[in-house]
């Protein structure tokens, strides 16, 4: 046995010397440590409990010892640690799950020492097994048909904190209507899952789990009724990250409301099952999952339902991702109302197979030809953006970023120009002109109105009156004196009087015909003395006349004037003889064509006269210096 008490002195030592410490007493029972203990035996004495036998290495010779048992599920890394006062070397340890294999260690020291000994072997046993526990039950409701009945998947499990070894032979599921007696059993089910087809009103079923040592308890859930109104006990819910976990938070209403069941499956799954996910909560108002249970970058639809005794409560759903990345593509853009300043830049929202998280928001990036960049953010709600302070005609280049939590991804590039004129300046443009032309053709009548002599012949102006030519005064004293003798009347000429009668068509076509025939005689005669006139220095006077044309007779009179020589006294008598001609012509057509008291209307199937359809005002003539002073004042 070692004695009580020792001295205890430490000494250093190096090449420059030795250094020894102050000498110091201990208990040697205080400062003891002794070997790992041995494990002799662990023996599950019930179901939930291990009888640990031991013993230390050397002996102790009757010193008080203190023991500490570790243990944990095979499937755990926590530890759970107890201390046994004055053991002696005998330990049953209680609390433990049945049919559950446990990993157990042990180790001690003296009462009054301060260090223990180390952890002794592990030893890994299982507890005896027992009658399964109570299962979680769940249920999917499909839609009813016209009858009110449908179809209702039950699903059930292992609740948490059960066995892990836990040993199932099989189920058996009872339900009834609740206004009937009539119970229905369906036994020895396999698996975890079942369809029945219930009318529509409300059921009550429940599910057991049975093994070579009994059954469970049941496990009971109601089915509403088709028309029934479900109760709403959540009032709030969010999710949010920490890491390693996604955590589900909600706040109830009704503090009696205990127990939650928590669906979730991936927003895009087409239906329910076989992809739903569920887990029954109790006691809290929390969920946690590990996120590499969930698929990253995939939308999760969350619900959770209260449960108040066997009733099921309205459900509070919200949308998480487990693990958000940058959105696969950028949102498409397109530019609207571009202005002279202004533009709407527009995208269409990236669908939720490419984002890989929530849009938190959206920035908008544009630049001039030449310029700098320049951006504007908005939030994720919002799918347009108004761009303003830009420059008149001037090229633009935008593109859009779609952000999330992981970062953002880029759209397309797009192009667009301001205007250089805006429809605004165009209206008022087009106002102006449109209301000075306005003001102008009210001016313009008002003008007319007050003083229309003065505006009417620049709008209308008077064409000659063919009927009312002069041609007759042009041929002198002799066609006046022939006119006279054909009707018949003597005396002065002052007082002649003319019998009216009408006037054939084709008068004046006659008249200017042998008019022209006279013109072609004159010029042939007089072409030599016209011309030697002209060498002689004589004088000559031009006056004004119809116009001829250089073709022969009977074309068109389209044709500029010519100027006309008329020679002398002879050439005068030999147009009046051909005007008389003419005029006699004119007496001989039949008299039954005459009427009284006025002329006849012309036929309106008359063929139209090319003298009026060409008609002109005047026509120019060269008048000869030795024509008499009479001639001269007819003409």
């Amino acid at each position: 046995m070692p004695p009580d008490i020792c001295s205890v002195e430490v000494q250093a030592q190096n090449g420059d010397g030795k250094v020894k410490s102050d000498i110091t007493y201990w208990h040697l029972i205080s400062i003891a440590k002794t070997e790992p203990p041995i494990i002799l035996s662990v023996n599950p004495i019930c179901n939930r409990m291990f009888q640990i036998q031991w013993k230390p290495r050397e002996k102790t010779r009757g010193f008080p010892l203190v023991c500490m048992l570790r243990f944990r599920t095979v499937n755990s890394s926590h530890w759970t640690e107890v201390n046994f006062e004055n053991c002696k070397q005998v330990c049953n340890l209680t609390g433990l799950q049945a049919f559950t294999e446990y990993v157990l260690a042990l180790r001690f020291r003296f009462n009054d020492s301060r260090y223990w000994s180390k952890w002794s072997k592990e030893e890994t046993r299982v507890t005896m097994e027992e009658v399964p526990h109570v299962l979680d039950l769940w249920r999917i409701l499909e839609p009813a048909d016209m009858n009110g009945d449908r179809k209702v998947r039950l699903l059930w499990k292992k609740a948490r904190g059960a066995p892990v070894l836990e040993k199932t032979f099989g189920y058996h599921i009872q339900y009834f209507a609740e206004n009937s007696t009539n119970l229905t059993e369906i036994n020895n089910i396999t698996t975890q899952q079942y369809e029945l087809l219930l009318m529509s009103q409300a059921h009550s079923v429940s599910v057991t789990s049975f093994n070579s040592l009994g059954k469970s308890q049941e496990a009971i859930l109601r089915i509403p009724d088709v028309h029934e109104k479900t109760f709403q006990y959540i009032k709030s819910m969010k999710a949010y990250i920490a890491e390693p976990l996604l955590v589900v938070n909600w706040q109830s209403s009704i503090p009696a409301v205990d127990t939650w069941i928590v669906e979730w499956l991936p927003e895009a799954a087409m239906s329910k099952f076989p992809a739903l996910s569920w887990e029954s909560v109790s006691q809290v108002t929390n969920w946690t999952i590990e996120q590499d249970k969930l698929k990253p970058f995939t939308c999760y639809n969350i619900s959770v339902y209260p449960v108040l005794g066997h009733r099921v409560g309205e459900p509070y759903s919200i949308q998480a991702y487990a693990k958000e990345g940058t959105p696969l593509k950028g949102p498409e853009t397109r530019v609207e109302n571009i202005g002279l300043r202004t533009a709407t830049i527009t995208w269409k929202e990236i669908p939720k197979s490419a984002r890989n998280g929530f849009i938190n928001n959206y920035t908008v990036f544009y630049q001039a030809e030449g310029g700098k960049e320049l951006s504007k953010t908005v939030n994720s709600h919002a799918l347009q953006c108004d761009l303003e302070s830009l420059t008149r005609r001037t090229s633009y280049t935008v593109w859009v970023m779609a952000s999330t939590r992981a970062g953002g991804t880029n759209g397309v590039r797009i192009n667009f120009k301001t205007l250089s004129i805006s429809v605004f300046e165009i209206v008022l443009l087009t106002s102006l002109v449109g209301g000075g032309l306005l003001l102008l053709s009210i001016k313009t009548v008002t003008f007319g109105l007050r003083k229309p002599n003065r505006l009417t012949p620049l709008c209308c102006p008077d064409v000659p009156n063919p009927a009312e030519s002069s041609l007759a005064t042009w041929l002198g004293d002799g066609f006046k004196k022939s006119n006279m003798k054909e009707t018949g009347n003597s005396g002065d000429t002052e007082d002649v009087v003319l019998k009216p009668c009408p006037v054939p068509a084709d008068l004046i076509d006659k008249l200017v015909v042998n008019f022209e025939n006279f013109l072609e005689v004159v010029l042939t005669e007089e072409a030599g003395k016209g011309q030697a006139s002209i060498l002689g220095g004589e004088a000559n006077e031009y006056v004004t006349s119809p116009s001829r044309p250089d073709g022969p007779p009977g074309k068109s009179f389209k044709e500029p004037s010519v100027l006309t020589e008329v020679a002398s006294e002879d050439s005068h008598s030999t147009c009046s003889r051909m005007a008389d001609e003419a005029y006699s012509e004119l007496a001989r057509q039949p008299s039954s064509s005459c009427q009284s008291p006025g002329l006849s209307p012309p036929r309106e199937d008359q063929a139209q006269n090319p003298y009026l359809k060409n008609s002109v005002t005047t026509r120019e003539f060269l008048v000869h210096e030795n024509i008499p002073e009479h001639s001269k004042g007819e003409v």
